[in-house]
Formats: structure tokens, sequence, C-alpha cells
């Protein structure tokens, strides 16, 4: 029985494995990406994007150019993504006052994004970049084009921190509370 079960997880984990990889496969058009270090051009990347915001209107992103920004990359169908979203909501409330932005990225479709919103509004502002999101989380480093993915920027456009997967809040805070 304990041997029927530990083979169940390992078939899964190497479906979870095999999938992503698909998945990536999928985002880069069939190519092969050779993985990327983070770098300014990343964030040069997003401060040009002028995704449409979930309120349909579009705002350049170089408008947080200059200041802290958190950069969560999200979408409605990732449970993790959805779970975490109250703590960064709660976090935006926290740092607002210490000039720290969040933004959100929905690597997902804008009638997704609405709909979410409107059961779990959020106290930062939200974008919607398709699944393009996937391509500029990618050029932060996160090659797997996994979901969700957290970038913290800097005042002068340095990376600080990235996370693929559920933020740690208290990891998050420590990270900007060394802003």
């Amino acid at each position: 029985m304990k041997s029927t079960r530990i083979l169940a997880a390992l078939v899964v984990a190497v479906a979870a494995t095999v999938g992503g990889f698909y998945a990536g496969h999928l985002f880069t058009g069939g190519e092969t990406v050779a993985a990327t270090q983070t770098s300014g051009n990343a964030v040069d990347q997003l401060w040009k994007a002028t995704p449409p915001g979930a309120s349909g209107t579009s705002q350049p992103l170089s408008a947080y150019k200059g200041k802290p920004v958190v950069v969560n990359f999200w979408a409605s169908w990732c449970g993790p993504c959805v779970k975490e979203m109250p703590a960064l909501s709660a976090l935006q409330r926290d740092y607002a006052k210490k000039g720290v932005t969040f933004i959100g990225l929905g690597v997902d479709s804008e009638k997704n994004v609405n709909d979410f919103l409107k059961k779990v509004p959020v106290a930062y502002p939200v974008y919607v970049t398709g699944f393009g999101g996937a391509d500029l989380a990618r050029s932060f480093g996160n090659n797997a084009g996994g979901l969700p993915f957290t970038v913290v920027i800097d005042a002068k456009g340095q990376i600080r921190s990235t996370k693929l997967g559920e933020v740690d809040p208290a990891e998050l805070k420590h990270t900007l509370d060394s802003l």
C-alpha cells in the first residue's frame, strides 16, 4: 500500500515536470530558451510595457520607475496565486506609506482577470498581460514559466529578489524592509 502511494506521487511529480516543460515549450513557440540571468534588461522591458489595466485603461508601467515595486505575475486559474493575493494586498497597504507599490500582472484573459477581481478585490493596480506576461516573467529568470512569480525591484531599478511560487509574507517583509 505504501509503495503504491510512493509510486503514485512519483508519477504525479514526473507528469508535472513534463507538463511544465511542455507548457514552457508552447509559450516559447517551440524554441528552446537558454537560461537567462536576471538583469536590468528585464526591468527595462517592464518599464516599456503598456498593458491594459483591469479597468480597461492602459498606463505605461514606466510610471513606477524610480520607486520600489513588487511585481506579481499571477492568473485566476492558479491556486497558489489566488491564495497569496490577500497577503499581498495587506502588504501593499502596510508598505504604501513607505513608498512601495505592488502591481499585479495577470497572465490571463481580461475577462478572467476582471471576473476574479469582482470576487477578490485587491489593494493594488492589476494589469492584463495575457500569455505575453510569461515572456516578461521569463526575462526576469522564470524559465519554468510557473506562477505565481514575484519580483522586487528597488528605486534604482535593481532586482532585489525573485520568487517562483507562493510568497512567504515574512520573507517578503524582510526584503521590503531592506529597501
